[in-house]
């Protein structure tokens, strides 16, 4: 049995290690946190239990992907819930709630959108085809120029849209501002401006009216736990409280992990899920890497932060799972959050206000709620500890004034902010940008740090600082092309259920 080590049990680490476990690989997960999930994991306060961070899933049909590969069925582990429409978004002067039921969504562009109907239809078949083509690139490997040449990329070319900006591509579909705005918000799930996103990422929006939005009953940290179940039946090892001081190397070859405890790990192969650029700046011996030294490290391009707020609270409010508030001035706050790396006096911000479809997170008649804003990452170098306070209650105001969440300080009896300090500092997250490194052209595809460490053999990268990216549904896939790579390597074909 060939021995695995994996860093980090986030989504990527444990895809990875389900899939490998499953072919009769010798699997230990190493996670220096006291719980695993990394961003999507739970966090309990009191009698209330939140997602750390993502809080819903979208295509469903991969993460079932890599559960079947796995010789096990999702469905056993997990209870999901679509939420339909799937969120609500609020304007200044109107308020837009779209399903994955496009004549629903149809008739809704038509009464608050008028003309753009058309340029809905032709976004939906459009971006079907796109897609379509994408796919065959999203899950195959980058690791050679020569992959350019194959017949699978020359036929997506032109669907990538490589002239035109996410907005840029979005104008071809709609004329109100408004419109444009919500099928482009997606590009904050990558931490970029959707005037830098490149064009190609307008599927993240179809992939949300084609596929719907999805809630795990207990909340999405139920994948990472069920993920976590199967690798354990296969008779892999998941370790908490186990922090990696150094990957072991011989020559130019890894060969094991030691740990913080000072406690020595071998393995025939390392797989890295924590944060990438933290990873490579203090996991590696120094020198080992040209590529990605630290100062190499510092001048990449990272997405945006978030300012989060979890808060349990003594009522509920009969308001949509979902609600995504506008800026009124949305162009400025992002330019705010990306370019000038300034604190917003208007920020946007999402209310995950999951208690209305799930009893489990809280008691009766209480609601666990999550208030996110998107903020500069911490190359800004704002003082947190001085800011904290002050973007708290701009945040509460800007609920008090644009939704119907009235009244919510009064409500609060738990509460627990967490800033771009937090993430960098508690999490080991590269600057606190959450989303890790941004999807710009020069850092995609071939060009992204690839699944296999090219300068040291054994070592392996999965999750969002690897192809394809940040995002759920693409850290599995990063799984599953680097597993499918390792099982390659080792000509591992049948699976040992």
């Amino acid at each position: 049995m060939k021995k695995v080590i994996i860093i980090g049990a986030g989504p990527g680490g444990l895809t990875a290690g389900m899939l490998l476990a499953s072919k009769g690989m010798d699997v230990t997960v190493v996670e220096k946190q006291p719980f695993i999930g990394g961003r999507t994991s739970s966090m309990k306060i009191g009698e209330y239990v939140f997602d750390r961070g993502p809080t819903f899933l979208n295509m469903p049909h991969i993460l079932e992907e890599a559960f079947t590969e796995s010789g096990r069925n999702l469905h056993d582990y997990i209870n999901l819930k679509e939420i339909d429409p799937m969120y609500e978004l609020r304007f200044d002067d109107v308020s837009f709630s779209p399903s994955r039921n496009q004549e629903y969504t149809k008739k809704q562009i038509q009464q608050l959108f008028p003309g753009d109907a058309a340029g809905y239809e032709r976004f939906m078949r459009e971006e079907d085809a796109k897609l379509q083509a994408l796919l065959p690139i999203l899950r195959n490997k980058h690791d050679s120029l020569f992959d350019y040449s194959k017949w699978r990329f020359l036929k997506a070319l032109p669907k990538l849209n490589v002239g035109k900006s996410l907005y840029g591509r979005l104008s071809d579909y709609f004329t109100d501002e408004r419109l444009k705005l919500a099928f482009t918000f997606q590009s904050k799930y990558l931490g970029m401006s959707p005037w830098e996103c490149p064009g190609a990422f307008t599927i993240l929006s179809y992939m949300e009216h084609a596929y719907g939005v999805h809630h795990p009953v207990g909340g999405v940290n139920q994948i990472t736990k069920a993920m976590a179940a199967v690798i354990e039946e296969y008779g892999g090892k998941i370790m908490t409280n186990a922090g990696v001081k150094k990957i072991m190397t011989e020559g130019n070859r890894a060969n094991g992990v030691l740990l913080e405890n000072g406690v020595t790990l071998s393995g025939d192969e390392v797989i890295v899920n924590a944060d990438f650029a933290h990873a490579m700046e203090n996991l590696l011996q120094e020198g080992l890497t040209k590529k990605y030294t630290p100062e190499k490290l510092h001048k990449k391009k990272y997405s945006c932060s978030a300012f989060m707020m979890y808060l349990g609270l003594d009522t509920q409010y009969d308001l949509p799972h979902h609600t995504i508030v506008f800026s009124k001035d949305y162009k400025k706050n992002v330019e705010e959050i990306t370019g000038t790396k300034t604190l917003s006096e208007d920020p946007s911000i999402y209310i995950h206000n999951p208690s209305v479809t799930d009893g489990t997170l809280a008691p009766e008649g209480k609601s666990a709620v999550y208030l996110l804003a998107p903020v500069p990452n911490n190359f800004s170098e704002i003082d947190w500890e001085k800011n904290k306070g002050k973007f708290r209650k701009l945040v509460l105001q800007q609920l008090e004034e644009r939704t119907g969440f009235k009244g919510i300080e009064h409500h609060i009896e738990e509460e627990i902010v967490f800033t771009p300090y937090n993430w960098e500092h508690d999490l080991n997250i590269y600057k606190g940008a959450t989303f890790s490194l941004a999807h710009n052209l020069p850092q995609m595809m071939y060009f992204r740090p690839h699944n296999k460490v090219k300068e040291i053999d054994r070592l392996w990268l999965v999750g969002g600082g690897t192809h394809p990216g940040s995002g759920l549904p693409t850290i599995i896939e990063s799984a599953r092309i680097t597993s499918s790579m390792i099982l390659e390597k080792h000509a591992v074909r049948e699976v040992s259920v």
